[in-house]
């Protein structure tokens, strides 16, 4: 049953020529794609993707781009009080394991973006 939800959700996807495809389908498709038994060519023609959507996939699958996220236990630790800063100072400072990351002053948002999605644990 649930391959049928996926495909009708594949359906929707398709009619609105989106390619927000869920990510279960993407992740399935590349698995798929690995097999050297399989044509990937044809494996997308029978989906109605492209090709070179399908390989994108597969090298997602295999940077591990497609695996649900995990979470992580976070401790909070208290920050000692702060006296008054001046505007767009401060610290953010995150620790996995023995790596430590700490971003001083006011970063811009695509910076601290970048710096976010290379933390994948």
């Amino acid at each position: 049953m649930a391959g049928t939800i996926l495909e009708s959700e594949v359906e929707h996807n398709r009619r609105r020529r989106s390619t927000n495809y869920p990510l279960e389908f993407k992740r399935q498709l590349a698995q798929q794609a690995c097999d050297s038994a399989v044509s990937v060519s044809q494996l997308a023609l029978q989906h109605g993707l492209n090709t070179n959507m399908l390989f994108r996939w597969r090298r997602q699958l295999m940077a591990g781009q497609l695996d649900e996220a995990e979470l992580v236990p976070v401790t909070l630790a208290q920050a000692s009080p702060i006296s008054k800063c001046p505007a767009g100072s401060g610290v953010i400072e995150i620790r996995i394991g023995e790596a430590a990351v700490r971003i001083e002053g006011s970063p811009d948002p695509a910076t601290l973006t970048l710096v976010l999605k290379g933390l994948r644990v």
